[in-house]
């Protein structure tokens, strides 16, 4: 007879390529709550907004919210909300979705002249019938709610884009300036699960392209029973192989989020290695959160930087990867 254990790594998953890694059950990161998690080095502010509600025993979709609302408002940070940068048109555009503890979701698409993504991210899940709003629509959905109209190319952002304007050639980069999309996983003192993606999207992109960022199941997914995972990187490769929801359903079947994470890289690398495709430049990133409150994280190439903050503190941390 086998354990569950053996079952699952010889039996159920006997079909699925997990590149050599083995079922051990064994977290790298003892789980604990609350605890908050989210990509790249700017997530160490990030984390405080949702940390200040998490340690009131605050609700955990409140923290997501609060924290990347931090660097949507950051003009500094160049990938997110205001002061993102534009298309090759010049044009802001923002993506974002949100889940919470229900496994309810929400998220905008193309969405121009609203800092805040998230937010509307969260009224289109709660106020509406829908789950995603997109440009026009999407924008008249923001107003109608109240969020304020403004201008989102910054000066440094616009600046940027003329001197881009100069080869005019699209060459995604690797970590570009260590942060990219901000994904930010939750779990509160009861146990709820939540979870919050938001981003201006590839630099120089094409006019209304959307990335995974948005996208339930690849950008972002939460099982309130097993756990949830965010992806950050180039949002092409995560779209193609459902990332996200990849992750979670491998914890589902007794992976730890560090194990589960690098499933989901190696399926990338797979599916790109029977293509003939390199990856030299292209960087994916994934984190995971269980339900215990254990936590991993793993990339394509080194430099995938994230952070945690639980009863040990705000931390940043470097996630193990493949290259």
């Amino acid at each position: 007879m086998l354990n569950r254990k053996q079952f699952l790594k010889t039996g159920f998953l006997g079909a699925i390529p997990l590149a050599g890694i083995g079922c051990t059950n064994v977290n790298k990161f003892t789980g604990s709550k609350p605890v908050v998690i989210a990509t790249w080095n700017t997530a160490i502010k990030a984390n405080e907004a949702a940390w200040k509600i998490l340690e009131n025993e605050g609700y955990a979709l409140d923290a997501v919210e609060a924290g990347v609302r931090v660097e949507e408002d950051d003009p500094m940070n160049m990938s997110v909300g205001y002061g993102g940068r534009p298309d090759r048109e010049g044009i802001v555009s923002l993506d974002a979705c949100i889940m919470d503890d229900k496994g309810e979701c929400g998220a905008v698409v193309f969405l121009q002249n609203y800092k805040n993504p998230i937010s509307v991210a969260r009224k289109v899940m709660e106020e509406t019938p829908h789950i995603m709003l997109a440009g026009k629509g999407a924008q008249q959905f923001a107003k109608d709610q109240g969020f304020e109209e403004m201008d989102l190319l910054t000066p440094k952002a616009k600046e940027a884009w003329e001197k881009w304007l100069e080869n005019g050639k699209y060459e995604p980069e690797v970590n570009i300036e260590n942060h990219d999309t901000i994904g930010m996983l939750a779990l509160d003192a009861e146990g709820r699960l939540s979870g919050a993606c938001t981003t201006s999207g590839a630099a120089w992109k094409m006019h209304g392209r959307v990335g995974d960022s948005p996208l339930i199941g690849a950008g972002l997914f939460v099982d309130p029973e097993i756990g949830a995972a965010c992806a950050t990187g180039l949002g092409e490769e995560v779209v193609k192989t459902a990332g996200s929801a990849l992750i979670v359903e491998m914890m589902r079947q007794g992976y730890s989020p560090e194990e589960a994470c690098k499933i989901a890289v190696d399926r990338i690398i797979s599916r790109n290695k029977r293509n003939g495709t390199s990856l030299k430049n292209t960087q994916v990133g994934y984190l995971a959160l269980n339900k215990d409150g254990a936590f991993g994280a793993y990339s394509i190439q080194e430099g995938f930087t994230y952070a945690v903050y639980n009863a040990d503190g705000n931390r940043k941390m470097d996630s193990e990867f493949r290259s």
